[in-house]
């Protein structure tokens, strides 16, 4: 049955205006704690006042209020009470104050004048009699000494600078965006971004795919900060419930929603960088030891993850180099110190030079191409094929040791292998969730219609995020000469 605008006067209907959104009359909250009672039922009071509704139509099941009669074309949160949308004011058919006719106007303003002009002439015959008696009228005003009122001006003053404290250390525990800004500590400590600034234009990005409903708790920004919480420190969804006051099942779901959201907007912030543009930026260290030829620096890091019920699996996601289960990521830094490439995730077992070459990282190459890895990666057949060169550490093998030359070349590989190890310590380091402890096992499991599992667009995300910080190894000298060339 199409749901039908309660307003009286107003003529839509949902199966013709199909562009228009219908509300219900907000209904009271009674198991969500005393707050939200008390803002639900002096919500649904307004609403029922403002349309002149009785109790039994508003409980309709097909009694609506179109978005014509909202200011902004839905209602506001149920917190936001100051907007002027928390209830419906546009357009409702009628008119609060009906228009006076002219002679009762003219009838008050006489009125009125009368007895000003009353107020008045009492007034001036007490200044008189003051005058002639002889007394001040400051001396009349109070009996209070100055001493007093300085005394009363104290207090005032402490009690003023106590509530001004108090709102400050109030603003500090929450996670609305007023305690974001103009405070970049709290922004760094809490999401692992720069500064506020970041954050603040990272959630522009993300804002018009978050959803946010006029009963929804949360507005839009602490449900994106409530997602890089969870990444940053690894907090559980439990603890998570109660830092913002909600069940846990509406955490959960707004995790699982964010991240989503936060993997598709931010995604294209991995990206294999374009040639000339390698060879603009390329940092010192590089080019002394091979030119403007590196291209990348391949490792892998991986995720622990909770040992999985069937024992197939259990041996597929053992690692034998942690001894522990896990899943691998193939990761690939530019020399520049930025993540440009992802695989998806791996099972522990497998080799990294089987996930070098069926993950597609070796597509991006270009002939001429120098790539640097570690021991394991000995796909320097693969490499070549695509016209590239491997550079990894060189064995002993059956020799007692190295010869100079081999020395030296270990020597240049394992200072540009610490810009690597450096990323990697600082996306985990950064990203307790990647870290602190082993994930559950229904991260890795896969959504209908999806073709990526939640640790894989995790892995994507964290990387993403580290890429917005500063750059892990650049000197200021570095970043100068970079700025001369621009």
């Amino acid at each position: 049955m199409p749901m039908v605008c309660a307003v009286y006067g107003c003529s839509n209907r949902s199966n013709r205006e199909k562009g228009k959104g219908f509300y219900r009359v907000p209904k009271i909250a009674v198991h969500k704690g005393e707050k939200c009672r008390k803002l639900t039922e002096k919500r649904r009071k307004m609403w029922i006042s403002n349309l002149h509704l009785q109790s039994g139509g508003a409980e309709s099941a097909n009694a609506r209020v179109c978005s014509d009669h909202f200011l902004k074309g839905c209602p506001s949160s149920l917190f936001d009470v100051e907007s002027v949308d928390w209830a419906p004011t546009v357009n409702l058919g009628y008119q609060r104050n009906k228009p006076k006719s002219e002679a009762p106007v003219q009838r008050e303003q006489s009125t009125k004048l009368k007895e000003d002009q009353q107020r008045w002439s009492e007034g001036a015959e007490a200044m008189s009699d003051l005058q002639q008696t002889g007394c001040g009228v400051a001396g009349c005003q109070t009996g209070l000494t100055v001493e007093d009122i300085d005394k009363m001006e104290d207090v005032l003053r402490q009690n003023t600078t106590e509530l001004t404290n108090l709102r400050t250390k109030a603003l500090d525990t929450q996670f609305n965006r007023e305690s974001f800004e103009n405070d970049d500590n709290k922004a760094k400590f809490y999401t692992g971004l720069p500064n506020s600034l970041v954050l603040l234009q990272t959630f522009e990005l993300c804002e018009p795919y978050i959803t946010c409903g006029p009963m929804f708790v949360l507005s839009k920004f602490q449900q994106f900060v409530l997602v890089l919480l969870r990444l940053r420190l690894n907090l559980s969804l439990t603890d998570l419930a109660f830092r913002f006051s909600i069940s846990l099942p509406t955490a959960s779901r707004v995790w699982h929603k964010i991240i989503d959201i936060l993997y598709n907007r931010l995604g294209f912030l991995i990206e294999w960088p374009e040639r000339h543009v390698l060879h603009t930026t390329m940092p010192m260290a590089f080019q002394q030891a091979f030119g403007s030829k590196a291209a990348v620096i391949v490792d892998r890091f991986e995720v622990f993850v909770q040992g999985p019920s069937n024992l197939q699996a259990q041996a597929q996601t053992w690692s034998n180099y942690k001894h522990q289960h896990a899943v691998k990521f193939l990761i690939g830094v530019a020399p520049q110190g930025c993540v440009t490439y992802v695989s998806c995730a791996w099972r522990g077992g497998v080799s990294d030079e089987q996930i070098t070459i069926e993950s597609g990282l070796l597509k991006n190459l270009l002939p001429g191409d120098i790539v640097l890895a570690d021991h394991g990666f000995s796909v320097g057949g693969s490499v070549g094929f695509y016209c590239a060169s491997l550079q990894t550490p060189p064995f002993t093998e059956e020799r007692k040791q190295l010869s100079a030359y081999e020395v030296e070349d270990t020597r240049e590989i394992a200072n540009v292998q610490i810009h690597v190890d450096r990323v990697l310590g600082l996306v985990r380091r950064k990203y307790q969730i990647l870290h602190s402890r082993a994930l559950s096992i229904e991260h890795m499991a896969t959504k209908p219609g999806e073709a990526l599992a939640l640790i894989e667009k995790i892995g994507v995300i964290c990387c993403v995020l580290s890429n917005l910080s500063l750059s892990s190894h650049w000197s200021k000298e570095e970043g100068k000469r970079i700025r001369e060339q621009e």
